[in-house]
């Protein structure tokens, strides 16, 4: 049982999908602390004017874990990220495909910021034909210890025999703990595709919502890759 444990993120990049993909179980890592400006509440996209960042607003507590974080809804920001989202991509092949779905995206109103992420990501997921795997969220899993003891906690409990992880966790993660629990502890790699892209020179490492625009049905095949 192959599991990835992320935190939940605003418009992810496609490289965050393919760890979906290889995953049959996939964790949303939810009751951990929010870091302020982070991935959870903001990503990128490409505009006519470069690259953009598109920022959820968030009632700010200091130390709240990220399933806890508020939306402020006092800015007009749906509109406006849909606004800039449409002007970007007005012009790709796949714009009027995936607008509807898109619209429908900035349409809903969540409450709290990870609810808000993870159904936006189930959207995307479903859009670029990701293998779905069984989803959790971490808030709902009962996990013992702090850091690398709470983590293997959590993936006993959802039956875990490899984990796959990211390069930035080389930082913290203790591998001889994984050893001793009996599961595989596999670094994902990631070489980052080249795909068809309006105006100018390749930029990589932008909202998936990117990918999704310019290459389609074909997406699949790049996050593959």
């Amino acid at each position: 049982m192959i599991t990835v444990v992320n935190q939940p993120t605003y418009i992810p990049w496609i490289g965050y999908f393919r760890l979906m993909d290889l995953a049959d179980t996939f964790v949303f890592y939810d009751d951990v602390q929010l870091s302020v400006q982070s991935w959870q509440q903001r990503n990128r996209i490409k505009t006519a004017n470069g690259v953009q960042w598109l920022t959820i607003p968030i009632i700010r507590d200091f130390g709240q874990r990220i399933c806890d974080v508020k939306i402020d809804y006092t800015q007009d920001w749906r509109r406006k990220h849909w606004e800039t989202i449409k002007q970007a991509y007005s012009k790709t092949p796949y714009f009027n495909t995936y607008a509807p779905y898109i619209d429908e995206i900035y349409r809903v109103k969540w409450f709290l910021l990870s609810d808000y992420t993870m159904y936006i990501t189930r959207i995307l997921a479903m859009l670029l034909d990701i293998k779905m795997p069984k989803i959790y969220t971490s808030s709902a899993i009962f996990a013992e210890g702090s850091k690398t003891d709470r983590l293997i906690s959590l993936l006993k409990n959802v039956g875990t025999t490899e984990y796959i992880s990211g390069q930035a966790a080389k930082k913290y993660i203790e591998p001889e703990k994984f050893e001793k629990a009996g599961i595989k502890l596999t670094w994902f790699e990631y070489n980052h595709p080249i795909y068809p892209q309006i105006r100018g020179e390749f930029v990589p490492y932008l909202s998936a919502i990117d990918l999704l625009m310019n290459t389609g049905e074909k997406a699949i095949e790049y996050i593959r890759v």
